[in-house]
């Protein structure tokens, strides 16, 4: 089978389980906002966007670089899991540690349900990561299938969970039940990691092992790239807590009721934001899944000096905007039935809040556009050991990301905090491009990419026309005749316009000699 073919068909299966996951995690978003509301969910939000800090700098970019080094050298790969284990379990511990540590310390979190949700969220994250080192023999395998199942069996298993305390355990008790939600989180990560480690050891041992010389050399080599990646997180994740410690927090009376002494509370503007976020950070993992399954064949080429590298460019970056351009076109046109199919009417725009999750949903869909190309010359960076220089491009962008999001919170919230995510991700994009590109000397024909655009617009179009005939008719239909539509309007359009060309369909078939 083609290089070509096993990258789409690694990433199909892993974004399949995505798709999967992403519908059960639909399911979980409207239980948990129906069920905690706005404020609720806000609090529910900032848990985990507080603990993404210190579960990227556990995680360290180490996934990436065990990838890479397990490439070049499948025998190794015993020695290489085992001492990553390792490596990774004693960081795991020691950020999870700050994590409580640090929460405890911010007022703020004192009289909300924030600070016991964090203890809580320690042990998913815990588990999350030990999930991502089994797993990394699998990516090298391009057999992700078998992690895809343990994330759907995990999945599920937490949604039970989840309709279980928002409909028969804790129907009327939401701060107990807000627990409990966490306390889902914890059993379906478990369960995913259990199913994960199972398959791995098919293709090879577990062991923990500590080889200190191998410790110092991953720790090291991925020290740039771990940098980069807390300080991606920070500039990705940091409207969140700015706007919980910038704005003051609901108050909850005796009989229920939420009052906020302003016109804009901290976790209110968190549950509209984060809604979208939601919807976002499904997308995004996208492109993710995509360049993981190109790095063992990108390492190659670039080992080698291959002037195969060079198409696997283009090929990448065509594949990833013909993956982005539609998901925005489309995300922009249909927001207010999206955050009625994933959420509750509250959400929406003019409801109980003047600007609602759907106008979140416009603004971020331009940030997942960027992020996805942002992948593609992120992971080169990484194969090309320059990230020294990822480093100080996500640095310089958390110091544009901190000053846009103080400036704008407190005149729009998280319509304020939502623009400055589209800037970063900008910001990040023609600056990693250039790097990038000096480095290989690449060029990336825009052919492909005007046609991607010019048939997303048609889309868009079609699909625009079909929902002003339709804004009587429920949001389900609205759904599941328009997205049809846009997806059929979509392939006709690729097809008419050649943005697929017959170069790229003889890629995708051809066999290897």
């Amino acid at each position: 089978m083609s290089i070509a073919r096993k990258i789409l068909e690694n990433t199909f299966v892993q974004v399949l389980g995505r798709f999967i996951t992403a519908a059960l995690s639909i399911v979980v978003l409207k239980v948990i906002s129906s069920y905690l509301g706005a404020a609720g969910y806000g609090d529910y939000t900032t848990v985990y966007q507080f603990l993404a800090f210190f579960g990227i700098a556990a995680d360290f970019g180490i996934y990436t670089i065990t990838v890479k080094e397990m490439s070049k050298d499948e025998t190794r790969i015993p020695m290489i899991l085992g001492n990553v284990l390792g490596l990774r379990t004693a960081l795991i511990v020691l950020a999870m540690g700050a994590a409580v540590g640090v929460a405890f310390l911010v007022p703020q979190y004192h009289t909300t349900a924030i600070f016991l949700g964090v203890l809580i969220s320690t042990m998913a994250t815990f588990f999350t990561l030990l999930n991502g080192t089994v797993s990394s023999v699998l990516q090298v395998h391009l057999k992700m299938q078998y992690a895809t199942i343990g994330q759907v069996v995990g999945k599920i298993l937490s949604v039970v969970y989840i309709a279980a305390v928002a409909y028969v355990l804790f129907i009327n008790n939401t701060v107990t039940g807000f627990y409990h939600l966490l306390w889902a989180g914890v059993l379906g990560n478990f369960i995913q990691f259990a199913i994960t480690t199972y398959y791995v050891r098919r293709y090879t041992t577990i062991a923990y092992r500590f080889d200190w010389a191998f410790w110092k050399h991953i720790f090291f080599t991925s020290l740039p790239y771990g940098v980069a990646l807390v300080l991606s997180t920070i500039y990705f994740r940091l409207d969140v807590i700015l706007l919980t410690l910038m704005l003051p927090h609901t108050a909850v009376a005796e009989d229920g009721s939420v009052t906020c002494a302003q016109s804009m509370c901290g976790d209110t503007e968190v549950g509209l934001l984060g809604v979208a976020m939601r919807m976002l950070e499904v997308l995004i993992i996208i492109p993710v899944y995509f360049m993981n399954s190109v790095l063992p064949v990108m390492t190659r080429f670039i080992e080698e000096q291959s002037e195969k590298i060079r198409k696997l460019m283009q090929y990448s970056f065509d594949f990833l905007a013909a993956t982005a351009m539609p998901l925005l076109v489309g995300g922009f046109v249909l927001s207010v039935p999206i955050i009625y199919f994933i959420s509750d009417p509250q959400f929406v725009s003019g409801h109980r809040y003047i600007f609602g999750s759907d106008l979140a949903v416009r603004i971020l869909m331009f940030a997942m556009l960027f992020s996805f190309i942002n992948a593609l010359f992120g992971f080169t960076l990484v194969v090309l050991n320059k990230q020294v220089k990822l480093m100080y491009i996500n640095a310089a962008c958390v110091i544009f990301n901190l000053i846009g999001n103080v400036l704008t919170i407190p005149l729009w919230g998280f319509r304020g905090s939502a623009i400055t995510s589209v800037l970063s991700e900008f910001f990040i994009l023609v600056m990693t491009y250039h790097v990038a590109r000096k480095a290989l000397g690449f060029h990336l024909s825009v052919r492909s990419t005007s046609k991607i655009t010019f048939s997303a617009l048609v889309m868009g179009a079609a699909v625009w026309a079909g929902f002003y005939w339709m804004q009587d008719v429920r949001y389900v239909f609205q759904l599941a005749i328009l997205v049809p539509l846009g997806g059929a309007t979509y392939g006709i359009m690729m097809l008419a316009t050649k943005a697929i060309t017959p170069e790229m369909w003889a890629l995708l078939r051809r066999k290897a000699e």
